[in-house]
């Protein structure tokens, strides 16, 4: 796995962020490509600026083109950050769509292939401890690791 795209819990979020509010994949890529802060404004949060974003990968070496087209795991989740990282991916609401506890979230429902890429994305903290088939398709219980 040494070849995994590895990305922290505030880089995935504001690219999700980015997905989430409808950018393109390919206005992301050219972005990325050219360091353009300014294409991110339209999708930019209060709380989840693009101000630092070039900086922070480039000095952690974060690799954001590969992430875009191929996929990365978060390298550290924190209760959170992964709640806020789920929001952002899956378009949910946390206490609406899943809860979030001490070390623990229940109640997540995913479709398949959404289930798919939390399994991809997931840091190694956190394990999905139960998958239970529902008719959209499977409700999750994760767990940190340090608790199962």
């Amino acid at each position: 796995m040494s070849s995994e795209i590895k990305l922290s819990q505030s880089t995935a979020i504001r690219l999700e962020q980015a997905r989430g509010k409808g950018m393109p994949e390919a206005d992301i890529l050219k972005a990325i490509q050219a360091k353009d802060v300014s294409a991110f404004d339209a999708v930019s949060e209060e709380h989840y600026r693009y101000d630092e974003f070039f900086n922070y990968a480039d000095e952690h070496g974060e690799k954001l083109e590969e992430a875009v087209l191929n996929g990365y795991r978060i390298t550290f989740n924190t209760r959170g950050g992964l709640g806020i990282w789920l929001e952002k991916a899956f378009r949910l609401k946390a206490d609406q769509d899943f809860t979030v506890g001490d070390g623990i979230i229940t109640g997540l429902q995913l479709t398949a292939a959404q289930a798919e890429v939390l399994k991809q994305r997931l840091a190694w903290n956190w394990v999905i401890t139960d998958a239970k088939e529902i008719p959209a398709g499977l409700e999750l219980t994760l767990k940190l690791r340090a608790l199962v």
